[in-house]
């Protein structure tokens, strides 16, 4: 299998409500296909097409770089875990990118962000190669796998499990973690209601000392999975939902696990379309 790294945060959260449990949302294909558009065809879209103009780039790590959109039209939204389709000008090929940024920085600033891997699909080489400040492009909203609590419901806890770069990207080694700093810092700001673990496989130097708490070798096994349940559990009697997010076999390796710690499928969320 080739889980590589493994997030873990635990908080109490509103449940989500049926619009977050799609069951669009656990599709178990393995097909793959090279065009976004194609593969996500049967996937919710927003009807609108909304103009964004690039306000902001960094590179994440050698190979991932992360783009800052300003989208000020009051119709655009979206849900945590939700993707954009992504339209060049002049550009044939759309390009498919999960929004990595909150729903809440989107309400603050009229800004959200993604995280590209670099490729040589035609709108990844654009925006590693070609982007620039202003640039101006278009984006759509979609998907069915996302994270949207309602202000009525009950609070939950959330085990998220995430492997591979490119899927709100994770990573082999110390080097390629995206956002660890981000990810660090609320941990140690919020330590009873966020705990994390970076599990790498290709780990030979050794990491910062600030990282080296959080970091673990080897896959995701069953008993890794079993004492984060167990520790949930442990820390109140509200329901635990799954999130699962990375390449196809590392989720059908995880939720297999998570169904024999008897896990209910409905607590299991995941995507998996490519």
């Amino acid at each position: 299998m080739t889980a590589r790294r493994w997030l873990k945060v635990a908080g109490s959260f509103a449940a989500p409500g049926a619009s977050g449990l799609i069951p669009g949302s656990r599709r178990m294909s393995s097909r793959r296909k090279t065009d976004h558009l194609e593969r996500t065809a049967n996937n919710y879209r927003q009807m609108a097409v909304f103009p964004a103009k690039v306000c902001g780039m960094m590179n994440e790590s050698d190979s991932v770089r992360r783009l800052r959109l300003s989208i000020p039209h009051p119709d655009f939204s979206f849900k945590a875990g939700q993707w954009v389709d992504f339209f060049i000008p002049g550009q044939e090929k759309v390009g498919g990118f999960s929004i990595c940024s909150s729903p809440a920085l989107l309400r603050r600033e009229g800004v959200i962000e993604l995280a590209v891997k670099y490729t040589t699909h035609p709108p990844a080489h654009w925006i590693h190669h070609s982007c620039r400040l202003d640039s101006e492009v278009e984006v759509r909203v979609g998907g069915d796998f996302f994270f949207d609590p309602s202000p009525g419901g009950g609070a939950v806890d959330l085990l998220l499990v995430a492997g591979g770069v490119g899927i709100n990207p994770l990573a082999k080694t110390a080097q390629d973690l995206l956002f660890q700093s981000s990810i660090v810092e609320a941990c140690e700001e919020f330590p009873g209601r966020f705990s994390c673990d970076f599990h790498l496989t290709h780990q030979s130097e050794e990491v910062e000392p600030q990282l080296q708490p959080y970091i673990s070798g080897g896959r995701i096994s069953e008993q890794v999975l079993r004492e984060h349940l167990e520790s949930l559990a442990g820390a109140g009697r509200r329901e635990t939902l799954c999130y699962l997010c990375g390449p196809p076999p590392m989720i059908e390796s995880v939720s297999g696990h998570l169904q024999r710690l008897g896990v209910p499928p409905h607590r299991v969320l995941f995507e998996k379309w490519w």
